[in-house]
């Protein structure tokens, strides 16, 4: 068989939800100022903590004599009600890039939990694959590659086959040590160690939908990121 006749081998996209697919940003600076204020705590302290930490870690670290069950039932609380009465907004080319994948081709790994996702994506209009993997879906969350290679196991894919978009470190980590390939999205500065970068989500849609369709030359860990 010829050069150019060979088969190409199927390749499969994994993507992270908020901040990369989502803009959820603000719903979540809302979700804890309000959580923060129901306990007497400072809203903007909080915040900068949870951004750096799981909730768990957050409430040892800002509200150690309370019980952290408690205080996590409440966020909870405080989420679910976002998703139903708060406004999403999807990243310019989400919609474009998810409706024109395969079902079996792509698929979520979130550090959020699946009811939530598929809350959010029924208020923003973009469809929902084959398989979600969420925080309830592994006991090692991101940056540990459990997430990824359980979602690439679903699949059917071997890592190398896959391409995981992310916007964060620890996410970008968890798809690195899983061996696959990692483009960073939504930054104005590139993510250590992706294997591209693009500003946007709109700038990689067209190199996304051509990795999928097996047209997209490899990028190997370490070479130059995209500007």
């Amino acid at each position: 068989m010829g050069e150019s006749a060979r088969p190409v081998a199927k390749k499969y996209v994994l993507f992270d939800v908020d901040g990369t697919l989502i803009d959820a940003v603000d719903n979540q600076r809302r979700v804890w100022r309000v959580w923060a204020e129901r306990y007497g705590l400072d809203p903007d302290e909080v915040y900068q903590v949870a951004l750096r930490t799981r909730p768990m870690e957050t409430f040892a670290q800002i509200f150690p004599d309370r019980d952290p069950r408690e205080c996590l039932a409440a966020l909870h609380e405080l989420e679910d009600e976002d998703v139903r009465s708060g406004v999403y907004t999807a990243f310019s080319g989400a919609s474009e890039v998810l409706g024109a994948l395969p079902s079996r081709a792509w698929a979520l790994v979130t550090s959020n939990y699946e009811h939530r996702v598929r809350g959010r994506f029924a208020r923003t209009g973009l469809p929902v694959p084959d398989v979600i993997v969420d925080a309830a879906s592994v006991e090692e969350g991101k940056p540990s590659p459990v997430p990824y290679l359980l979602a690439a196991k679903r699949l059917g894919a071997e890592p190398e086959d896959c391409l995981v978009i992310e916007d964060a470190p620890s996410g970008v980590q968890s798809g690195l040590r899983a061996g696959m390939t990692v483009w960073g999205v939504n930054a104005s500065v590139a993510v250590d160690g992706v294997h591209r970068h693009f500003g946007s989500l709109r700038a990689a849609v067209v190199d996304i939908l051509a990795f999928a369709s097996g047209t997209h030359p490899h990028q190997q860990e370490g070479s130059t990121p995209a500007k």
